[in-house]
């Protein structure tokens, strides 16, 4: 069996008890998106198809700690451990952890290499639009959230919190991730993604104030 594909019926176990919101699923739409970039940016395709597949593999240690522990850069310990039990040479590992410890939205360390700004680009495009919010909604039925609060407080209250409502993650995330991505072909796609977000969540707040 080739490489990759050994790695990602490994990656795909770790799965088995993951939530919804971060599921095999979103790996697959990543990963898909960052092949489409990939092609477009003209990247090494190995490198990319490695990082997209594992990206996530340690999400459940994440929400297992009640978000203390980083996902990507635990993902990318993951990874390296793996991927150096395959004899994947040196040189290929760092660049494949490279692009996994750098793809959150969050995180402390930016993505450098082509492949790593594709890869960030691929997994916060799955963030927003159509498929973005209802990633958002399931996450905060999955920490006991409530449904919505238009007039929440983003400044005093937190995350895996009863007030982490899909509407406050678009108010501290979402809505600011078109203007965060890398690749000409990830802000294009995220162009459309984000205006349909900025209104369905318009319509929301005016839902909920009886005015539709």
């Amino acid at each position: 069996m080739r490489l990759f594909e050994t790695v990602r019926d490994h990656a795909e176990k770790t799965f088995s008890s993951a939530k919804g919101s971060h599921d095999w699923e979103h790996t697959l739409r990543v990963y898909n998106l960052a092949l489409h970039i990939g092609e477009k940016e003209g990247a090494d395709l190995e490198i990319l198809k490695l990082a997209a597949i594992l990206h996530d593999i340690g999400r459940e240690h994440q929400d297992q700690s009640g978000g203390k522990i980083d996902h990507a850069e635990k993902g990318a310990e993951l990874a390296e451990e793996l991927l150096k039990s395959y004899g994947l040479e040196e040189e290929k590992i760092r660049k494949v952890t490279h692009c996994i410890e750098t793809h959150r939205f969050r995180g402390s360390k930016a993505p450098i290499s082509k492949e790593a700004k594709i890869l960030f680009d691929a997994d916060k495009l799955d963030s927003i639009g159509a498929v973005g919010i209802g990633r958002a909604f399931l996450f905060s039925g999955e920490i006991g959230a409530k449904l919505h609060d238009k007039d929440v407080d983003i400044e005093n209250t937190s995350s895996y919190s009863r007030d982490d409502t899909a509407y406050r993650e678009y108010l501290i995330k979402l809505r600011k991730v078109k203007d965060r991505l890398l690749t000409e072909e990830g802000r294009r796609i995220a162009e459309e993604r984000h205006k349909f977000m900025a209104v369905f969540f318009d319509r929301l707040n005016k839902e909920v104030d009886g005015l539709l």
